[in-house]
């Protein structure tokens, strides 16, 4: 329980939604209680009527114990025949139970209401949350676990600030109130009628502890079954691809029989709650009735049958209430169990945040990296190693190297995926933790590796990174990225739907429609992580001749493992093992007969043997 205690600011929050909720628990069951009253006094009438014991049909109109309400109402019917007492007594019955239900409808408006703007809440902090966590973050976590706590967790947690919640306070109110009016009726018959309820509260203690470790056991086995599933869909080519189908569905079989096996064991725990509440009931009605009938037998002070027919009505009132004490638990078990999750990543730190003396600069592209150092925690593996390099503004550079040589590291250090283990990194000689954030991203376009696109149209994938561009802006982008003459052939154009992750397009035109993206930001600084690798010559020369206009003042870093000789790079630097192996020019470095000279050698023979062919 102690995990739900994160929900109170959102109860402080909705504070007078949930306590007109409460009102409306109280008086909703406050005349929902009269109609025992009003039934025993029915049957009493009746009783006196058989008897035409005129002394009874006295006592019954002067009967202390019962509520001012009933009492108001006995009075008014102690001058009518019996057949007039029967009928408004029936009438009373009715507006008491409109009333009833009438708060009933406004309880459901408020505690329930209230519960799906928690819910509302809830999500939206945990999506702001998981906006603002860093990439490590999500190296460690798969996204089906991600969505399952935004979702499934969410939802039952709701089901504990809404219906649990109330069921309870509506448990608290009816036993309150019950309790009440059968100790002021009658004490003894009260003790009698509640005498199965220790042994209840024992079960639904026994019970709920084993529920709560299974609830836990089952979100987590939710979690890998909803990220075993995301998987699927997301690598659904790779896999029939390599024709592992079968393998596929056999490996989701599995985990599904194991969360189908578990949800059946704790259904089968559920099970014993409601079979218990029945028989305990049960119990009890069987002594009132038979503690009342001896009663009346044996003349006691104060029985009468109309007093039976009240405990009974009592106790099945009580009936709903008890028994929702376990289908409250429960739920209240699950939503802890959500809730701890939840709690998980809500209290995960992210490694990359705002110092408090950072502050808004305006970027004017110089760079400089002074001795840094980058080891990937996860995997040991050190990225970067005594980088130094000065880049001025407006100067062109390109970092090339192998596979696993730190070039993308560089470009997730300058954004600030990451932080370096130690040496600095500035802009426009201010350290990059001196900045905000969000004002250093905001001023440097980076196209990545992985070129992503959202399940929208081209347009607004190539608004996204600047939304309140023109149309014009958007062509213009798309000329420069070499991407506007297909785009045109497209049915609807610019309004073609891409499908998710771009899926309906190749990868050269997602690289390309990434890097349009890019340039309608028209920042100063931009960072080009291998965005040509799926494009053919003729495309390649095409958008390196636009980029050389559209980057013509803008300081640009180029990520690659190929040698662009089209392109005039003020520096090139060759990396090697996470450092620095050569920098210079095309011509300093080809002069050299190093590194550099072996990869263009290699480069030009690669693509003169594809010429001949």
């Amino acid at each position: 329980m102690a995990h739900l205690s994160v929900l109170n600011k959102y109860f402080r929050k909705y504070k007078w939604l949930f306590l007109l909720g409460i009102l409306f628990v109280l008086l909703t069951n406050y005349f929902r209680i009269l109609y025992p009253q009003f039934t025993g006094y029915i049957v009493n009438t009746v009783v006196a009527s058989i008897k035409n014991d005129s002394s009874t049909s006295q006592s019954v109109t002067g009967y202390h114990e019962y509520n001012f309400v009933v009492r108001y109402f006995i009075h008014f019917f102690s001058v009518m025949s019996f057949g007039q007492k029967i009928l408004y007594a029936g009438i009373a019955l009715f507006i008491l139970a409109i009333i009833s239900g009438f708060f009933m409808f406004l309880m459901r408006q408020t505690i329930i209401v209230m519960s799906r703007h928690i819910e509302f809440d809830q999500k939206n902090e945990i999506y702001h949350h998981y906006q603002n966590l860093d990439f490590t973050f999500y190296k460690k976590n798969t996204t089906g676990d991600l969505m399952n706590r935004i979702s499934e967790d969410v939802s039952r947690v709701r089901m504990y600030t809404g219906p649990a919640l109330m069921y309870f306070i509506n448990l608290a109110a009816v036993i309150g109130f019950s309790i009440y009016f059968m100790l002021q009726s009658d004490v003894r018959l009260t003790l009698y009628a509640l005498l199965p309820l220790p042994l209840l509260a024992i079960t639904i203690y026994y019970v709920n502890a084993i529920i709560n470790k299974k609830s836990e056991k089952i979100q987590q086995i939710l979690s890998n079954l909803t990220a075993n599933a995301q998987e699927s869909y997301s690598g659904i080519r790779v896999i029939k691809s390599f024709v592992q189908e079968a393998d596929m569905i056999s490996f989701f079989k599995k985990n599904s029989e194991h969360y189908r096996e578990s949800a059946l064991s704790l259904a089968k725990t559920d099970s014993i709650y409601f079979p218990t509440m029945g028989l305990m009931i049960g119990m009890s009605t069987l002594i009132t009735i038979l503690i009342g009938s001896l009663d009346v037998v044996h003349h006691v002070e104060g029985a009468s049958v109309g007093k039976i027919a009240e405990f009974v009505l009592y106790i099945q009132m009580l009936t709903f209430p008890v028994s929702a004490i376990g289908w409250t638990a429960s739920m209240t078990q699950r939503a802890a169990a959500s809730q701890k999750r939840i709690n998980e990543f809500l209290e995960t730190p992210s490694s990359i945040s705002d110092s408090p003396e950072a502050k808004d600069y305006s970027l004017k592209g110089n760079l400089k990296f002074k001795q840094l150092n980058f080891t990937y925690k996860n995997t040991g593996i050190h990225a970067v190693q005594d980088f130094s390099l000065e880049i001025k503004k407006s100067q062109k550079i390109a970092i090339i190297g192998k596979t696993g040589s730190g070039k993308t590291t560089i470009a997730q250090l300058l954004l600030r995926m990451y932080e370096a283990d130690n040496g600095s990194l500035e802009f426009d000689d201010t350290d990059i933790q001196q900045i905000r954030l969000k004002s250093l991203r905001s001023q440097i376009s980076y196209v990545p590796q992985d070129n992503f696109l959202f399940s929208d149209t081209i347009e607004n994938n190539i608004k996204f990174g600047k939304p309140d561009a023109s149309f014009i802006e958007v062509e213009n982008a798309a000329k420069a990225a070499g991407i506007f003459n297909e785009i045109m052939k497209f049915e609807n154009g610019f309004q073609t739907i891409v499908g998710e992750r771009g899926i309906t397009l190749s990868g050269g035109q997602k690289q390309r429609i990434s890097i349009a993206r890019a340039l309608i930001k028209k920042p100063e600084i931009v960072i080009f992580d291998d965005c040509l690798s799926a494009v053919d010559a003729r495309t390649e020369k095409q958008i390196l001749e636009n980029l050389n206009e559209a980057l013509a003042e803008k300081t640009a870093i180029i990520i690659t493992h190929r040698i662009f000789s089209l392109f005039r790079f003020d520096k090139i630097i060759v990396m090697d093992h996470g450092k620095i192996a050569e920098s210079g020019t095309h011509q300093e470095l080809f002069l050299k007969n190093g590194l550099y000279a072996e990869m263009y050698k290699k480069q030009q023979m690669s693509e003169n043997e594809g010429n001949e062919d």
